[in-house]
């Protein structure tokens, strides 16, 4: 069966950047599994991966507009210091997380000024061109939980290190 439009789809992947840099593996981890066609991974990976089918491998070049766009300068936005606790840890590239009007928000530090800190909300791979040696595991008809799923009635995949769910990358 063929990578097509509403199967249920899982890989193993490999994730790197084009200086070499391994940003992420579902080696000795669980492979990332999805519905295909339905926005579930970023769409140079989803273009990738169609027509292929059990056991075939690729490797796959995203660029950022089919990854996750260009770095925009708009989304570096400051923050009055004061909104941090105290005793968080503010330092560039480290990680935080608020609520924005549609749930959770996760951004960076790009810059700590004396009254302010530079939030860069850039997703960490904008910009970059994306590298994926994948191996397709399983190729099937997705389940109606799947497709329940896959339509925003719950979780976006069947893995806890994927991008789609909050993590890495896919």
């Amino acid at each position: 069966m063929k990578v097509s439009e509403d199967k249920f789809v899982t890989i193993d992947y490999t994730l790197k950047l084009s200086n070499g840099e391994l940003v992420e593996t579902s080696e000795g981890g669980h492979p990332f599994g999805f519905v295909f066609g339905r926005n579930q991974v970023i769409p140079g990976l989803e273009k990738g991966l169609k027509g292929l089918e059990e056991g075939d491998t690729a490797t796959i070049t995203v660029t950022p507009e089919e990854g996750y766009g260009q770095r925009r300068e708009e989304l570096l936005q400051g923050i009055p210091r004061s909104y941090f606790p105290q005793d968080a840890d503010l330092r560039p590239g480290a990680a935080f997380q608020t609520m924005g009007p549609q749930g959770p928000v996760t951004f960076t530090i790009y810059e700590v000024q004396e009254d302010t800190v530079v939030a860069d909300f850039n997703h960490p791979l904008a910009g970059q061109t994306l590298h994926f040696d994948i191996k397709v595991n399983e190729v099937r008809e997705a389940t109606p939980e799947e497709m329940q799923a896959a339509m925003g009635g719950g979780g976006s995949c069947s893995t806890d290190s994927c991008g789609t769910c909050g993590g890495g990358c896919c």
